[in-house]
């Protein structure tokens, strides 16, 4: 059996006519478009393919190296931040309640000028230990998107303007992680950056506006994290100075 093909010459149609009767198979209907995509996907040898697959390869173990480095290094960053602050700041507190007790009967108001000490002493530590937290999971985010976006925006100094998605609007197992990439992104801007977050199709996309291009600097881990969630993040670097993030991570609410 043979096949021809002709392609009209408006380009809107193809019509196939086959040299077998009506009884026949027919050929799989498609433009010109098509055919010169596979010839351009079929243009690739063997060789090539295989350079191309050595290459996408190494940047995959490259990617996971830096995401468990950066890993590693938040845990110390952690471990740093709390032997240096909270847990001095709980040892201050142990010492200052021995006080406390040595002076309630000889002298009682020095006792409760250090009690009055102590009380706000624990507020700063259970602040820190908020704040600790929140850099490991956002409690805002049970809470919802919005929600959490804009606190961390708040918290940052930035304009944010957030569409596509309600106040309380619970975020799922399944993006929570899209949405701690989009914190991070944020959390990483300077004072007086522009950011829009939108929730449409199936995906949470962000543009933030850095006019002083601190969010640029150590964009690495971020950027792994992202692509490892199948999302794109760009870093632009415009002519007049600053930065501008763009990206795009697969939501399922």
């Amino acid at each position: 059996m043979r096949w021809e093909a002709s392609l009209p010459s408006d380009a809107e149609s193809t019509s196939v006519e086959g040299a077998a009767g009506d009884d026949d198979e027919k050929p799989p209907r498609g433009g010109g478009q098509e055919v010169a995509a596979l010839e351009v996907r079929h243009a690739e040898t063997p060789q090539e393919t295989l350079d191309r697959l050595a290459v996408e390869l190494a940047e995959l173990r490259a990617s996971r190296k830096r995401l468990v480095l950066a890993a590693d290094a938040d845990r110390r960053a952690f471990e740093q931040e709390l032997h240096e602050g909270l847990q001095q700041d709980v040892v201050a507190l142990a010492v200052n309640l021995q006080l406390v007790s040595r002076l309630a009967d000889d002298d009682p108001a020095a006792a409760q000028t250090l009690l009055d000490e102590i009380r706000r002493d624990v507020q700063q530590a259970i602040d820190a230990s908020a704040r600790l937290a929140a850099r490991i999971y956002p409690s805002l985010l049970g809470s919802g998107l919005a929600l959490a976006l804009r606190a961390a925006a708040a918290t940052a100094g930035i304009v944010l303007n957030v569409e596509g998605v309600a106040d309380r609007e619970e975020v799922g197992a399944a993006s929570a992680a899209a949405a701690l990439s989009c914190l991070e992104a944020l959390e990483r801007c300077a004072p007086g950056a522009r950011a829009t977050v939108v929730v449409s199709e199936g995906h949470l996309t962000f543009e933030i506006i850095d006019e002083d291009g601190g969010s640029a600097d150590g964009l690495a881990g971020l950027v792994d994290r992202v692509e490892a969630l199948d999302g794109l993040l760009r870093v632009d670097k415009p002519v007049g100075g600053g930065t501008r993030l763009a990206g795009s991570i697969p939501w399922a609410p």
